[in-house]
């Protein structure tokens, strides 16, 4: 039994998350910090930041695994091999994710296509890339289109409380068998309506023919790389933490840390959880002062 001081410290995924989850934290009175949510003075979650490295890298690795033949996908090698087509890869979201899932795309030889509302994004993304690749807003024809025609299609949106669903089932319908989705926002929902999510012992399902890879925590797989990533970023909040006599006085001046912290003594701190699972909130800045 943990007692009224314990402090948890981890992400958040609020997906995969249960109701009785945050009633247990409640009834333990327990202060929650999801390092998914510190938020720093830039308006950057630094450590979403450093996982959707990962993620973005690993979509195309696990992509180009499910594509051939041993894992039901069409057999194509994704990449550009001389006198064959290269493979193409749509990426919805042209954020973190996206830059290094183009990246890697890219690398390989795989023709990239990225969606996003955002023009400054967009114009972002094809500034950090070491290639020219095709970008367009979310129009639903020409995103139809797309992912009609990929090889790949992946999901690196980030809302600010549900990933938008923007890849509606009809879209999804659409595309070739044995074509893949990679669904790395189901973290916060999916941005294919067809997404469910699925575990590493069982991480695919297959809808109107097109596999769907929707594990949340990519980064997980790999979990050494992870570990370093994550400490890099965290030593420091907690040096800060050790140096200011605990969690509740490192809190009153570091805003990044309230940001992240979704319980306090067992009362939630957050209203997007709240409204998600229909839970009493209270403002953190009534609590600690």
């Amino acid at each position: 039994m943990m007692n009224p001081q314990s402090v948890l410290i981890s992400a958040m995924q609020i997906k995969t998350q249960k109701k009785e989850y945050f009633k247990a934290l409640a009834e333990k009175r327990i202060t929650a910090i999801a390092f998914d949510y510190i938020q720093d003075n830039h308006g950057i979650y630094p450590l979403v930041k450093s996982l959707s490295e990962i993620a973005g890298t690993a979509s195309v690795l696990i992509a180009a695994e499910i594509m051939n033949n041993n894992n039901l996908g069409n057999g194509l090698l994704l990449g550009n091999i001389g006198g064959v087509p290269p493979s193409k890869v749509v990426i919805i979201g042209a954020g973190t994710v996206c830059e290094f899932a183009a990246r890697s795309a890219l690398g390989l030889g795989a023709s990239v296509e990225v969606f996003d509302n955002s023009l400054t994004k967009l114009r972002s993304v094809q500034h950090k890339l070491p290639h020219p690749i095709a970008t367009s807003t979310l129009q639903p024809k020409n995103l139809t289109k797309s992912l009609a025609e990929c090889d790949v299609a992946i999901g690196a949106l980030r809302g600010k409380t549900r990933t938008p669903v923007v890849a509606d089932e009809s879209m999804v319908e659409q595309m070739k068998d044995g074509s893949v989705i990679i669904d790395v926002s189901i973290d916060n929902g999916g941005c294919f309506e067809t997404s469910e999510i699925t575990t590493h012992t069982n991480p695919t399902i297959v809808k109107h023919g097109v596999i769907h890879y929707c594990v949340p925590n990519i980064p997980s797989r790999y979990s050494r790389t992870a570990s370093v990533s994550i400490s890099n970023i965290f030593t420091p909040y907690l040096l800060n933490i050790g140096e200011k006599g605990g969690i509740e006085n490192a809190a009153r001046f570091d805003k990044s840390l309230q940001k992240g912290m979704y319980f306090y003594h067992g009362i939630l701190t957050n209203k997007h959880i709240a409204d998600w699972f229909g839970l009493p909130f209270t403002d953190i800045n009534l609590l600690i002062f």
